[in-house]
């Protein structure tokens, strides 16, 4: 089994989140939230913020942390054949600056403000349903439940 700590912002502007369009290696996009692995060394609360401009081109605080998402993916599914296990760590991130731009040689595309309304519609990471029904419940545990995945959701 691999495992992967990652955290994800979530970034809100009165109705919309930010979300970025992940690439895999097979040409499938998916939308998730800007966000992603922790280097050797690093602090989850500065990978966040390092991510962010490194996907988006925009610079933001970390105004809370809102909690954890752990899940198993079997390897089946998983994109290196073998069971992987991914623990997100979700921070509410403020946007302070920047310039909205794509990813320069990345796996992610398209940063896009949409409307929380659409987000339902969208084919997307179960991260980002995950980060919204965290920041909406602000659970004192910082745990929700897991999105089952399929249909438009995906891992």
């Amino acid at each position: 089994m691999t495992l992967r700590i990652a955290p994800y912002g979530l970034c809100l502007e009165q109705d919309q989140v930010l979300l970025v369009r992940h690439v895999a290696d097979s040409g499938e996009t998916t939308w998730t939230l800007p966000g992603g692995g922790v280097e050797h060394g690093e602090d989850p609360f500065d990978a966040v913020t390092r991510e962010l401009a490194e996907e988006t081109g925009l610079d933001g605080v970390v105004e809370r942390l809102l909690g954890l998402d752990s899940r198993v993916i079997p390897a089946h599914v998983a994109h290196a054949g073998v069971e992987h296990q991914n623990i997100g760590i979700f921070y509410l991130v403020r946007i302070t600056g920047g310039r909205l731009r794509a990813e320069l040689n990345g796996e992610t595309a398209d940063p896009t403000w949409t409307a929380t309304s659409e987000v339902k519609y969208l084919r997307r990471s179960s991260l980002v349903d995950s980060g919204l029904a965290l920041a909406q419940t602000l659970p004192a545990t910082g745990h929700v439940t897991s999105t089952p995945v399929g249909g438009l959701f995906q891992h």
